[in-house]
């Protein structure tokens, strides 16, 4: 019968913004898997039936994302088809989309410094759920006023980082207008426990009014300072040493006029 039939061992959920894989092991041989999916108030619904893969979207079918699901892998014998037993399976942890999705990278639109204030416009990362016209949902669009936003800003070349808070898609901070500050952001569910804070967006910084000692620092300057030092040295060594030589030089003709 199925008692051979190996079950699945190491079953995540892997869940960005929503987009969310069950990945298990090990890979089948002589038999397939598939995947239902167990919600508290849904019907149970069936994913990647007879796969041979280790890994199934099931993103479609956790749209209720409050609804806490369990996931029962099967394995199904190849002639295990048209058998009425039913096939041995494994059970995955509880996952709730809503509370445990990681929230993916925000997209920085554009940013401008100007005088004393940084002003920084981002966008919200997108779901793989639609509205009705087609248009994909945002996490804000989701998590509405359970989201916000975290700009981390600091002096170009320094590292004590300050940060601002927003529930829009702008910041907007005061900085000390002759430097330049590189910043980030990052989505933050206050009310978690756990995955409170998201993928952290790319690092951009600023370059108004850069000047030479902002871009390069002190130390090219004292390193300039010396090479400059060391050649005007030298230039006063060669020009000494020249100019005896020339003396030398004018000495010995002169002697033999002595001489006459």
């Amino acid at each position: 019968g199925n008692a051979e039939v190996p079950t699945a061992v190491n079953i995540t959920w892997s869940s960005i913004n929503f987009k969310t894989i069950l990945q298990w092991q090990p890979k089948p041989s002589g038999y397939f898997y598939t995947v239902e999916i167990h919600g508290q108030t849904s019907d149970t619904k069936k994913k990647c039936i007879l796969t041979e893969e280790t890994e199934c979207d099931v993103t479609d079918v956790l749209r209720n994302v409050k609804e806490t699901y369990t996931a029962h892998i099967l394995s199904v014998m190849s002639s295990g088809i048209d058998n009425f037993e039913e096939p041995p399976f494994a059970v995955s942890e509880k996952f709730t989309p809503y509370n445990q999705t990681v929230l993916g990278k925000p997209e920085i639109q554009n940013y401008t410094q100007k005088d004393s204030n940084l002003h920084v416009v981002f966008q919200d990362p997108l779901t793989p759920y639609k509205f009705p016209n087609g248009s994909f949902q945002s996490i804000r669009d989701i998590f509405q006023h359970d989201l916000e936003y975290k700009l981390f800003y600091w002096k170009d070349q320094s590292s004590g980082k300050k940060d601002a808070t927003t529930k829009s898609h702008t910041f907007e901070v005061s900085i000390d207008s002759t430097r330049n500050y590189c910043f980030y952001i990052q989505g933050i569910i206050p009310s978690r426990r756990e995955n409170r804070n998201g993928q952290e967006s790319m690092v951009l910084c600023t370059s108004v009014g850069r000047n030479i000692l902002d871009e390069y620092g002190a130390e090219v300057f004292i390193i300039i300072a010396v090479i400059a030092i060391a050649i005007i040295t030298l230039a006063i060594v060669l020009s000494v040493i020249l100019c005896k030589r020339k003396k030398g030089k004018a000495a010995r003709e002169r002697e033999p006029l002595n001489g006459v």
